[in-house]
C-alpha cells in the first residue's frame, strides 16, 4: 500500500519504530544497509579525454579535420609557408569542442544542484534523544521532528500534525501552502501529489505548525529522487534544429567536395596536366567547397544574439538555444510567477450591509475599506521598509489583505485605532482565526475570518442568501474566498472562551483573492499568437484556478480543452498524441506528466519551449527543445536544467527572446547564402573551365584567399545585421524544414550562376583578347578570375542584406559590414596591383582596359539581382 494511504497505526507497525524512542543505533545501521542512504546516485562521469573524442565525433568536425590535413598538404607542397587557414580551422575545431563539452556538463550540473538540496541539518528522534543530523544520514524508518522553518530531508508519513502547513511549490507547482492532516483517509481513486496531506516530502519546507513523521522513502525512492532519475534519463542534450540542418549541410558538402575533387583529378589527367598541379587543384577545390568560416560566423551570430537577449532580461546558458528560440512554435508555460505575479492579491470585495461589490483594480471605495480594515488587523502579518520597498512577512492570503488596505492606510495605524487584546490563531481543523480589539468608541470587537462554508452557518446577522450567490460568483472566477465576520460586546468576561467570541456573528463581507496575471501577459500571449506560436499552460495548481487565469490572458480559447494529471494518466501515448493540440491547460500535473506532454508535442514536429521554476519542472526543462527557468524565484535545479534563465520571471521576456532568436536564424541563413554562393561559384568556374579545356583558372592560394578574406571579413560583419522589422509577423520555421527552404536554394543557385558566368567571361577575355599591349595568356585569365571573383563576392554581401533594394539599408544600420567590405576590397586590390604580392599569388599586371572590364563584370550580378528584386521580390524573401 502507498505510504500516504496507510493508517498511523499501520505505519508505526510496519516501520518497527518506537514513537517514544525512535530508531536505535543498531536499527539505523541495519536500515542503511538494507534500504540504502539518503543520497542521489548519478551516472558515472566521462573522462575529459572521452568528452573531447565525443565532441569531435560529428560530420562537420570531421570535415574540418580533413580540411586541416588537406590545407597542410597543399601549403607544404606549394612551399608558400602560409599556414594561416590550417591554424584557423584548428581554432574552429577547438572552439566547437569546448562548447560541446560545456553543453554535456549540463546534466551533471542539474544532479549536483539536486544534491545541494540535501545539504541541511534535520531533527530526528533516536535512542530516546532528539538529535540534529545531516540530511544524508537519514534512514528509512527514522522519526522526523518537523516544525516551522524545517526543511524536509526525506519523504515521510505524518503521525502527528498540529497546525502544520508545508510549502511544496518546488515539487508540485502549487502556489499556496498545503495544510497537513495526519489522520486524513483516502479512497481508492487516484490522489495527486498535492493532495497527499498525510505526507511531507523531501525538498519542501514547513511554514507553520509542528509535527512528527516516520520516513517512508529515502534517496532515489523519494519523489525528488524520481525526478533525479528522470534527469538521468534526459541527460543527453538534443541537437537543435539548426544544428541538425548544419550537420546535414556538412554531409552534403562533403559528398560534393569529394565528387568535385575526383572529377577535377580525372579531367586534369585526361588533359595531360602536371600531376602535382592537378592534385593540388583537386584537394584545394575540396577545401574551397567547405565554408570554413561558417562555424565561426554562426558562433559569432549566436553570441551576439546572447548579448542582445541578455539586455532583454534573459540569460542564455547554452549557445545554440538562441536559434532554437527562433524556430519555437509552442510555449509550455508555468502559471505561478511566469504568467501571474506570484503575489496573492485582493481582486473583489463584497460588503454585506451595503450589498455592494467592489473590484479593487478600480481602486478602493468606502465600503471595501471597511471590510478590508477589519480583515487586515485580524492577521499575523508584519511589514517593514527595505530599500524603498515594503516587505511583508506572513501567510500569502493575509499579506494580500494587508497590501490591499495599505493602498489607503497602514495596518499599524489601524491597530492603534483598534488595539489588539487577544488572538485565537488559525486552526486547520476549524479553518478560522479570531482576534479581539478595543473599539475607539468603547467596548470590544471580535473579528473572525475564515472559510465560507465554516463561517456562514455561524452567522446570525446578515444577508446569507446573497452571500451564497457572491461566493459562487467568486468561485467561478477561481477566487479564493475569505469570509469576514464580527461580534460587538461592551464588557470583557472574566474567562472569555473562543465560543464566546464566535457566537452571534455579524457578516461583514467576503473577500476574493487570487494570484493575478501579470499586466503584460495577455498582450505577450497575443503577440505570440500573431507570430504563429501557440501558448499552453502546464501547472501544478487546481484546474479551476488555472483555467480562470488562462481564459483571462487568452491561452484558453472557446474551443480549447483542459485536462488534469489524473485524467492524463488514463490516456495512452497514442491517445495523447491524437488530442494534444486540443488541450491548452494541464492542471495538477506531475514531473512525469510534463515530460509526456513535451514529448507528445515533439512527436507532432513542434519545437517546444518549456518554462518552470521548481524542482518538479527540471526533467521537463531538460526534455524540451528550449528549457526556460526563472531567475528570481527558480530553484538551482531548475536553472541548471535549463537553457535560458529569465532574470525578471516574465512571460513577455520569452516573446522578446523569441524575436531575437528569429533574427539570429535569419542572419544565419544570410550567412549561408553569402558563403555558399561564392563557394559553389568557385566550384562551377573550375569544373566548367576544365571541361572547356581552359586548364585550372584558379590556383589553390586563390581559393583559400577568397574563402578567408573576400568571404570571411564581410561574413563576420553579417552577424551584426539589424533584425528585420516584421520578423514576428511570420510563422516559425517547422522543425523538419530543410535549411535551404523558402527559396534559399534558388537564391544560392542564382547567385552562384551569375558569379560563375561573369568569371568565365573574364577568363575567356583574358585568354583570347589583347588590351593595352599585353598579350593574351592563361595568367591574365587567372588574374582576372581571381580579382573578379573576390570583388563579386564582396559586393554580394550588400545584395543579401535585404529582400528590398540594397539602398534600403543605411550605413548606420551596420557600419562594421561596410567597413569590412571596404577592407576586403583594399586587400584584394593590393594583392592584384603590388608586384610583390602579385608574385606571391601567381598573378600578373593588368591593363586599364582589363580593370574596366573587371569593374563592369563585378557589378553585373548586383545589377541583375536588383532588377530581379523589382520584378520577382518573392524570390529574395529571407
Amino acid at each position: 500500500m502507498e505510504a500516504f494511504r496507510e493508517s498511523i497505526k499501520k505505519t508505526i507497525s510496519s516501520s518497527q519504530v518506537d514513537i517514544n524512542q525512535g530508531l536505535t543505533t543498531e536499527q539505523v545501521s541495519k536500515s542503511r544497509e538494507q534500504n540504502g542512504s539518503n543520497i542521489f546516485t548519478a551516472e558515472k562521469k566521462a573522462s575529459l579525454l572521452k568528452k573531447i573524442l565525443i565532441s569531435l565525433n560529428d560530420v562537420a568536425t570531421i570535415i574540418l579535420l580533413i580540411a586541416v590535413v588537406i590545407s597542410f598538404v597543399a601549403t607544404y607542397l606549394e612551399n608558400t609557408g602560409n599556414y594561416f587557414e590550417s591554424l584557423l580551422i584548428i581554432g574552429i575545431v577547438i572552439i566547437n569542442s569546448v562548447l560541446s563539452i560545456v553543453q554535456e556538463g549540463k546534466a551533471e550540473d542539474s544532479l549536483a544542484a539536486l544534491q545541494n538540496l540535501n545539504r541541511t541539518q534535520v531533527k530526528v528522534l533516536r535512542d530516546g534523544q532528539i538529535e540534529q543530523i545531516d540530511a544524508d544520514d537519514v534512514v528509512l524508518g527514522d522519526l522526523l521532528i518537523v516544525e516551522n522553518g524545517s526543511a524536509i530531508a526525506a519523504d515521510a508519513r505524518l503521525i502527528e500534525a498540529v497546525e502544520l502547513q508545508a510549502e511544496e511549490s518546488a515539487l508540485t507547482g502549487e502556489s499556496l501552502p498545503v495544510e497537513k492532516n495526519a489522520n486524513a483517509t483516502f479512497g481508492s481513486d487516484e490522489v495527486g501529489l498535492g493532495e497527499r496531506i498525510t505526507m511531507v516530502y523531501r525538498g519542501t519546507n514547513i511554514v507553520n505548525g509542528h509535527g512528527r513523521a516516520i520516513v517512508s522513502a529515502v534517496g532515489m525512492q523519494t519523489e525528488m529522487g524520481k525526478i533525479a532519475s528522470l534527469l538521468n534519463s534526459e541527460s543527453k542534450v538534443p541537437l537543435t534544429p539548426l544544428q541538425r540542418r548544419l550537420v546535414q549541410l556538412g554531409k552534403n558538402i562533403s559528398w560534393v567536395a569529394i565528387g568535385s575533387a575526383i572529377i577535377v583529378l580525372g579531367l586534369g589527367i585526361a588533359q595531360g596536366m602536371d600531376l602535382k598541379h592537378i592534385f593540388l587543384t583537386a584537394i584545394s577545390l575540396a577545401v574551397a567547397v567547405v565554408p570554413e568560416t561558417l562555424a565561426v560566423i554562426v558562433t559569432m551570430t549566436l553570441a551576439l544574439g546572447v548579448q542582445k537577449i541578455a539586455q532583454k532580461h534573459a540569460i542564455i546558458r547554452r549557445l545554440p538555444a538562441v536559434e532554437t528560440l527562433g524556430t519555437t512554435n509552442v510555449i509550455a508555460s508555468d502559471k505561478t510567477g511566469t504568467l501571474t505575479q506570484n503575489k496573492m492579491t485582493v481582486r473583489q470585495v463584497w460588503h454585506n450591509e451595503q450589498d455592494r461589490l467592489t473590484t479593487t483594480t478600480d481602486g478602493l471605495d468606502g465600503v471595501a475599506k471597511e471590510v478590508l480594515s477589519l480583515a487586515a488587523i485580524s492577521t499575523n502579518v508584519s511589514g517593514k521598509d527595505v530599500d524603498g520597498y515594503r516587505v511583508y512577512d506572513g501567510l500569502p492570503t493575509e499579506i494580500a489583505l494587508v497590501q490591499a488596505i495599505e493602498q489607503d492606510t497602514s495596518r499599524e495605524s489601524l491597530l492603534k485605532k483598534y488595539p489588539l487584546v487577544e488572538q485565537i490563531p488559525f486552526n486547520s481543523t476549524k479553518k478560522r482565526m479570531t482576534t479581539v480589539h478595543r473599539r475607539p468608541e468603547g467596548g470590544y470587537i471580535a473579528i473572525t475570518k475564515g472559510a465560507f462554508d465554516v463561517l456562514l452557518p455561524m452567522v446570525r446577522h446578515g444577508n446569507k442568501e446573497k452571500a451564497e450567490k457572491i461566493n459562487k460568483y467568486f468561485g467561478e472566477q477561481a477566487l479564493r474566498v475569505l469570509t469576514i465576520t464580527k461580534r460587538l460586546f461592551d464588557v470583557m468576561p472574566e474567562n472569555p472562551t473562543q465560543e464566546f467570541y464566535e457566537r452571534d456573528l455579524m457578516l461583514v463581507g467576503l473577500v476574493g483573492i487570487i494570484d493575478p496575471p501579470r499586466p503584460e501577459s495577455a498582450s505577450a500571449v497575443e503577440q505570440a499568437k500573431i507570430a504563429g506560436v501557440r501558448t499552453i499552460m502546464i501547472t501544478g495548481d487546481h484546474v479551476e484556478t488555472a483555467s480562470a487565469i488562462a481564459r483571462e490572458i487568452g491561452i484558453l480559447r472557446p474551443k480549447d480543452q483542459t485536462i488534469t494529471g489524473s485524467e492524463l494518466a488514463k490516456l495512452s501515448d497514442q491517445e495523447l498524441d491524437e488530442n494534444v493540440q486540443n488541450y491548452s491547460v494541464y492542471a495538477r500535473v506531475t514531473p512525469t506528466d510534463k515530460i509526456r506532454i513535451i514529448k507528445s508535442w515533439q512527436r507532432q514536429e513542434a519545437t517546444i519551449a518549456m518554462t518552470g521554476d521548481g524542482v518538479n519542472d527540471a526533467p521537463a526543462l531538460k526534455a524540451a527543445d528550449v528549457g526556460i527557468s526563472m531567475g528570481e524565484t527558480g530553484t538551482d535545479v531548475a536553472r541548471e536544467a535549463s537553457d535560458i534563465i529569465l532574470t525578471d520571471d516574465n512571460f513577455a521576456t520569452i516573446i522578446n527572446a523569441i524575436s531575437e532568436g528569429r533574427g539570429v536564424y535569419v542572419k544565419v541563413r544570410k550567412t549561408i547564402n553569402f558563403l555558399l554562393s561564392a563557394n559553389i561559384s568557385e566550384l562551377l568556374v573550375i569544373l566548367i573551365a576544365m571541361i572547356l579545356g581552359w586548364g585550372s583558372p584558379l590556383l589553390p592560394v586563390h581559393l583559400l584567399f577568397i574563402n578567408l578574406v573576400a568571404d570571411g571579413l564581410p561574413g563576420f560583419a553579417l552577424s551584426r545585421e539589424p533584425m528585420l522589422a516584421d520578423v514576428m509577423k511570420k510563422t516559425p520555421m517547422p522543425k523538419k524544414t530543410r535549411l535551404f527552404a523558402q527559396g534559399l536554394d534558388r537564391q544560392i543557385g542564382l547567385n552562384a550562376a551569375l558569379f560563375a558566368i561573369v568569371t568565365l567571361v573574364a577568363i575567356w577575355i583574358g585568354q583570347n583578347i589583347s588590351f593595352g599591349g599585353l598579350q593574351t595568356s592563361e595568367q591574365i585569365g587567372q588574374t582576372m578570375a581571381f580579382t573578379l571573383l573576390s570583388l563579386t563576392s564582396i559586393f554580394h554581401v550588400f545584395n543579401i542584406r535585404s529582400e528590398k533594394t540594397l539602398f534600403s539599408v543605411s550605413y548606420r544600420a551596420n557600419p562594421s559590414l561596410v567597413n569590412m567590405a571596404v577592407l576586403a576590397t583594399i586587400i584584394t586590390l593590393v594583392i592584384a596591383l603590388v608586384p610583390f604580392t602579385q608574385s606571391m599569388f601567381g598573378l600578373t599586371a593588368l591593363s586599364f582596359s582589363h580593370w574596366m572590364i573587371i569593374i563592369v563584370l563585378s557589378l553585373a550580378p548586383t545589377i541583375v539581382i536588383e532588377i530581379l528584386k523589382q520584378i520577382r521580390p518573392t524570390l529574395f524573401k529571407v
